[in-house]
């Protein structure tokens, strides 16, 4: 049940794109280890991002928004970064400024997260799941 946005500048090639967001997924079901892991990818024109106030005045610094189980385990943490960086990168490294990759992680305990007409502490493999990823 994670779930991911990248927002970034447009250009990357369809292919780039297909392989960084399959290296995403990976990256989170590893450490998540819970089935449907959804993303999204919003690119946008340079005009219509802004940094520090300017448009256009230096490469576009990706960001990263996941919404997610909560993971305890900092090592975890760390590593799911650290491969998340690393696909954005290698889809964007040219067209934006992949050494300054933002990744905000948002975390929920399962009481909070509706699905499939219950809630996510209420399902018993989910449950298990996420003891698991945080064990």
């Amino acid at each position: 049940m994670p779930v991911f946005i990248v927002d970034v500048p447009q250009g990357a090639s369809p292919d780039a794109k297909q392989k960084m967001l399959k290296e995403i997924t990976e990256a989170l079901d590893e450490a998540y280890q819970i089935p449907d892991t959804r993303g999204w990818l919003r690119e946008y024109p340079v005009e219509n991002v802004s940094q520090d106030g300017r448009v256009g005045a230096e490469p576009v610094r990706p960001v990263f928004s996941l919404e997610a189980p909560e993971l305890f385990r900092l090592d975890a943490k760390r590593t799911v970064v650290q491969k998340i960086e690393s696909a954005i990168a290698g889809a964007y490294k040219g067209i934006a400024n992949t050494d300054e990759v933002l990744v905000l992680i948002n975390e929920y305990p399962l009481h909070n997260v509706g699905w499939r007409a219950s809630l996510q502490s209420d399902k018993p493999e989910i449950v298990a799941a996420v003891t698991q990823a945080n064990g």
